[in-house]
């Protein structure tokens, strides 16, 4: 029995070695989940899609035949109720939706109000 007594030690070693480069790849490799870089891809689509759709929100504040006063509104509105005003005047609705997008509506606003 003791001439197997290294491949205890082995196994001991290449456990203890798994746990701590799990430990370090996890904590400072970079290593997520498949859950975890599900949610981050869904993030940053999202982030993107927002800033593509931003430039149509803002043509259609500046297409708006009413954007002189809706701009002026916006822009002395506070800024709790700007992205509410650019949903209820349309600009951050989608040619194929019938809602307007809150967080293109929310983008839009600050490119508007500045």
């Amino acid at each position: 029995m003791p001439k197997f007594e290294w491949i205890k030690a082995a196994l001991g070693g290449a456990v203890v070695g798994a746990v701590v480069m799990a430990v370090v790849g996890f904590s400072w490799g970079g290593w997520v989940t498949g859950s975890a870089s599900r949610e981050n891809a869904e993030t940053i689509a999202d982030a993107r899609v927002v800033t593509a759709l931003t430039p149509y929100c803002v043509v259609n504040a500046q297409a708006d035949p009413q954007s002189s006063e809706r701009l002026a509104a916006l822009k002395s509105a506070s800024s709790y109720q700007r992205r509410d005003l650019v949903m209820a005047n349309g600009w951050a609705t989608l040619a194929v939706g019938k809602d307007p997008d809150r967080a293109v509506a929310d983008a839009c606003q600050k490119v508007l109000a500045s």
